[in-house]
């Protein structure tokens, strides 16, 4: 089960569940693959609301092998979901959202 506090999500891909989440050194893989000076670029960058298909499956392989998957861009590309594109972009979206939102703890 995926921990929401450490910023992971679980997504069918290829017909298999896996956790992704946005390591550091993801992170750091997709500042350098899309230009981002520095972490606030790439939230401005997702934030926009506009990816293209590379931005898809760059931000989900990286997810994957944030996770410790030894998966490439390929193969990510090759992968089928369920809903097509837009079940790519859900998968992608509740990555950033996982990644950048802030996670409120309440004490009970």
């Amino acid at each position: 089960m995926p921990n929401i506090y450490r910023g992971e999500i679980e997504a069918e891909l290829g017909g298999e569940r896996r956790t992704l989440v946005l390591t550091l050194g993801a992170l750091a893989e997709l500042e350098s693959a899309f230009g981002a000076d520095d972490l606030m670029a790439l939230a401005e960058r997702f934030g926009s609301g506009r990816v293209s298909a590379r931005d898809l499956i760059r931000i989900i392989a990286a997810g994957l092998r944030g996770a410790g998957l030894n998966i490439s861009d390929d193969e990510v590309a090759a992968m089928l979901v369920e809903g097509g594109a837009s079940g790519y972009v859900r998968i992608a979206a509740e990555l950033i959202a996982a990644t950048f939102d802030d996670k409120q703890v309440s004490s009970q």
